[in-house]
């Protein structure tokens, strides 16, 4: 199909059609990045072979699977973070909250590879318990990884890091798990867009003996709010 526009129009007068090559690649990522929202962001914290610290957020970061469990994050081009990871192949996910989110932004500021962002930062690197990265230690949380793949495409590396080890502080923890307003995560938006958790929704997921004599729709779960 050929790309309804030829470039991000002002306003929408029909439905949007693009594929990757349509538009230049700066414009789809400000679409992509729009889309795919709230984002949460993976500081990620790595060590080289000569023992510079290096962190960095990296929006394009998830949990990929859970039987192990794996997190992945994805860098445009090669940076510090995939340089060290090549040489010493562990990381931190440092998990951004709002109290940290001027601290977070300023380390994405491209540092030389021998300038620690910690120092210039002023954050506090704190040993990791299975890993050599250190942990940033005004998180909240770190989640510890041994990196067991990185896929290269053209421009995009996606780091696939297998956990070895998560810390949590008491501080964001409430009846028995983290409770996601104590965390107060940082949502990433598209340019220098960011947003704090709003109204949380409670809706619960049904299984086929919960459904199957029912007329389908009529018996979806109704949400909760908290």
């Amino acid at each position: 199909m050929a790309a309804s526009h030829s470039s991000p129009p002002q306003t929408l007068e029909s439905d949007l059609e693009v594929s990757p090559g349509d538009w230049p690649a700066q414009e789809l990522y400000h679409l992509m990045t729009a889309l795919v929202v709230p984002r949460p962001i993976g500081w990620i914290s790595t060590i080289s072979a000569k023992g510079v610290s290096n962190v960095a957020p990296y929006s394009y970061f998830n949990m990929m699977g859970n039987d192990p469990p794996y997190v992945a994050f994805a860098s445009t081009g090669v940076k510090d973070s995939l340089r060290n990871l090549r040489e010493v192949p562990q990381f931190v996910a440092n998990i951004v909250t709002m109290h940290v989110l001027e601290e977070m932004n300023f380390t994405a500021t491209d540092f030389p590879p021998d300038e620690s962002e910690f120092g210039w930062a002023q954050l506090t690197a704190v040993p990791s318990a299975k890993v050599k990265p250190f942990r940033v230690k005004e998180a909240r949380a770190h989640i510890e990884c041994e990196v067991k793949q990185i896929i290269t495409d053209h421009n995009t590396n996606i780091i696939l890091g297998r956990i070895v080890h998560t810390h949590v502080s008491p501080g964001v923890w409430k009846n028995g798990r983290i409770d996601p307003r104590l965390l107060d995560p940082v949502c990433r938006l598209s340019g220098s867009g960011y947003a704090q958790l709003g109204e949380l929704i409670n809706v619960q997921r049904q299984s086929w003996t919960d459904i199957k004599n029912t007329q389908g729709k009529s018996a979806m779960a109704k949400a909760v709010k908290r």
